[in-house]
């Protein structure tokens, strides 16, 4: 895995001593050109820099105001070397509006565009600058060395690198903040548009990007206060050397500043969702739930994340499962532990009454770690891990993703692969191979069919394994658990179209529900989570039971109730044949929407995250002749997101009428229908008005009955 993206904060620019970089931007360039849309807030400033490219070697080029002479953009450079100082020709601003400056470097040629045309073009003497491994961007201060004061004060609205010189006619064609598919010239080597509320390189030239004391992304564009207001972009691999040096640099205050600042950006996205368990910062791919169990009163959940490229477990708990408390980590790599990474795995009871979790040590193989700790904060890894090592070519099992219990006096573990097996033990740190966990396969599944991050447990009167193929996504099965070995009756998978419901993990509470969660996948491109600053969403916590026919019933926590508020009741509504209702008091992106429809259509359902017009919107919906549940999103977003249908089986017996409970949550909209089915979609709407709710029907009248609506309180801290 790559080490962790971010969009991080600090608090103050320090000179930063890194020598040679251990990984840079793509490519080395010498001609550029650097274009901003900036407004200074102010025009008695001086020399702060609204684009500057440094090579963290007391080396830059940028766009800085108002250094030589007031109110006048000019080319800022080191000591002025390929800075013109005679600037009495130079254009002097007359107000804060909005200006497009662009610097072309062609050799020792300078050109200075404002607003497309030029205004000053001079020669210099000596070498170009070239710009390589290890050069930073930044906005605001001027540049990475400085020991003054000035920082640029004002808000930049679009800012961007080309790695080679642009005449005239191209410069004057640019536009702010167009997309990047809609570009008909050169592509940027760099690029902050900084839309929605996102500061990063759209390009992903630059894997980092750094909003420092007072700056801010507030309405697509970034503000600086003049002060310690800085962005910073860096290469992959320096974010984290810069915000340690930050850090020492300003104390404890630097660190409070850095926090606040990363806060308010998150609380500033439009996607991130609001009461779906998030994880609280940075990259996490994957983000399998791991290790959940009841303890000592609470709700504990731990998760893969990522950190420097190695793979960690987090750690939070709860009362409600709804509000998340942030432990430190349950288990890490530390020096002299024989794995390199801690990959899934589940938590379960020992004979002594410890917490016992079983996992997968990257490069070694199956492993322990107990805790007696009220609060499970302390986790004791086994002397003797691994305590099944990887297995050799010829063995007749494979082995990740285990999952252990205690039955009776034995231990158990299933232990994952293409040939899931079952060992057994009678102590922790001796165990033996049984054979093959499932004794028979079922129709579409074959007998060495990939079992990853399996979850086994009793429900009612069966056995259920939930469970992972990388092939068909989350899946379950019912049977019968004898002699040692699974005998599945039913089989059902939990995700279809695509695999972005993910690596389930359950846990059995004090009042005997049996609660699953599993990874909720982004639906983005890997350049915007990594510009956002964060990834890794759990799906609603869903209760499961056994029903008659050998199938798990689903439903959504009670406790979700308490997050609503200022509901709507709309009562009962007649939907036309091929007609649309909307429904003019329901409406929003984090809302739950409930409501019976009894129809004979082949399709009907409601629209949610709606534009006016409809341009954006996303179906959910009931497919008769199809016997299906699904959600529509080809239409969710004019942007990036998944588009697709994604559909579950269910079948409405004769006058049965479709029962829905609808969760939105700004990129996440997740459904159960009459207790037995649930579908879940990413979505990400461009527009801030796709907030509409509608009903439809298709080839038929359709009634909805008792329409209730509520607003829903976030839980996410941020």
């Amino acid at each position: 895995m790559n080490p962790a993206p971010n969009v991080l904060c600090a608090c103050m620019l320090t000179p930063l001593a890194m020598g040679a970089a251990q990984a840079a931007p793509a490519g080395t360039i010498v001609d550029k050109t650097l274009v901003v849309w900036a407004s200074p807030s102010t025009l008695d400033q001086a020399g702060g820099s609204a684009l500057t490219l440094d090579d963290m070697a007391s080396r830059f080029d940028g766009i800085v105001f108002g250094e030589l002479r007031p109110s006048t953009w000019m080319a800022g450079s080191d000591l002025h070397r390929r800075t013109q100082t005679d600037q009495t020709e130079y254009p002097v601003e007359a107000d804060a509006a909005l200006v497009q400056i662009a610097i072309a470097y062609r050799g020792s040629q300078v050109s200075l565009y404002r607003n497309g045309e030029l205004v000053a073009e001079y020669t210099f003497e000596g070498e170009p600058q070239a710009f390589g491994p290890g050069s930073v961007v930044m906005i605001g201060k001027r540049h990475v060395d400085t020991t003054d004061a000035r920082a640029f004060a004002g808000a930049i609205d679009d800012a961007r690198i080309y790695d080679t010189a642009l005449d005239a006619d191209t410069i004057a064609s640019l536009r702010p903040n167009e997309p990047v598919d809609a570009l008909t010239g050169p592509r940027p080597w760099a690029w902050w548009s900084f839309e929605d509320g996102i500061a990063g390189d759209g390009m992903g030239t630059f894997d980092s990007t750094l909003l420092i004391g007072g700056a801010r992304i507030q309405g697509g564009q970034l503000i600086l206060d003049g002060d310690t207001g800085t962005m910073v972009a860096l290469p992959r691999g320096l974010a984290a050397r810069w915000l340690a040096d930050q850090s020492r640099a300003a104390g404890m205050g630097g660190m409070i500043d850095a926090s606040r600042d990363f806060r308010l950006q998150l609380l500033e996205d439009p996607h991130r969702p609001a009461y779906h368990f998030a994880a609280p910062e940075g990259y996490c791919f994957p983000f399998d739930p791991n290790g959940a169990i009841f303890w000592n009163g609470r709700y504990h959940l731990c998760y893969i994340y990522q950190d420097g490229g190695v793979h960690h477990w987090g750690h939070v708990s709860s009362t409600d499962l709804l509000h998340w408390r942030h432990h430190p980590p349950a288990l890490t790599v530390a020096p002299g532990d024989p794995d390199r990474g801690i990959f899934s795995g589940n938590c379960f009871i020992n004979k002594d009454g410890q917490a016992t979790i079983l996992y997968h040590g990257l490069e070694v193989g199956n492993c322990i770690a107990t805790s007696s700790d009220t609060q499970l904060d302390t986790w004791t890894k086994l002397s003797s891990n691994p305590i099944v090592p990887h297995p050799p070519a010829d063995a007749p099992f494979s082995s990740w993703d285990p999952h252990g219990w205690l039955e009776g006096d034995t231990y158990y573990a299933i232990f994952g692969g293409t040939r899931a097996s079952i060992f057994k033990a009678r102590t922790l740190d001796d165990w033996e191979y049984v054979g093959d966990l499932l004794a028979h396969t079922v129709e579409g599944v074959d007998l060495r069919e990939d079992i990853s991050c399996a979850d086994f447990f009793r429900l009612g009167d069966k056995h259920v394994l939930v469970c992972i193929s990388h092939r068909l996504g989350c899946r379950y099965f019912t049977g019968e658990w004898r002699d040692e070995q699974f005998y599945p009756e039913v089989h059902e998978r939990m995700s279809w179209v695509d695999n972005a419901y993910f690596a389930p993990e359950s846990l059995v509470d004090d009042r005997g529900r049996r609660i699953m969660w599993a990874w909720i996948f982004d639906g983005r491109t890997e350049k915007t989570y990594r510009r956002s600053g964060w990834s890794g969403t759990m799906s609603l916590p869903r209760v499961l039971t056994l029903r008659d026919d050998g199938r798990l019933g689903m439903e959504p926590i009670e406790e979700l109730d308490r997050l609503r508020y200022n509901g709507v009741t709309v009562g009962d509504v007649d939907v036309p044949s091929d007609g649309l209702v909307l429904l003019e008091d329901v409406q929003g992106s984090c809302i739950e929407i409930d409501l019976e429809m009894a129809s004979d259509a082949p399709r009907f359902g409601l629209e949610v995250c709606r534009s006016p017009r409809g341009e954006e919107r996303t179906r959910v919906y009931y497919d008769r002749e199809a016997g299906e549940l699904a959600i529509d999103t080809r239409a969710s977003s004019l942007g990036e997101g998944p588009k697709s249908v994604e559909a579950g089986p269910l079948e409405l017996g004769p006058g049965e009428a479709l029962e829905l409970r609808v969760y939105i949550d700004k990129s996440v909209v997740e459904v159960f229908a009459n207790g037995r089915q649930a579908v879940m979609r990413r979505i990400y709407p461009t527009r801030a008005d796709s907030v509409g709710v509608a009903l439809f029907a298709e080839g038929g009248a359709a009634t909805a009955r008792g329409v209730r609506s509520w607003e829903m309180m976030p839980s996410n801290p941020y």
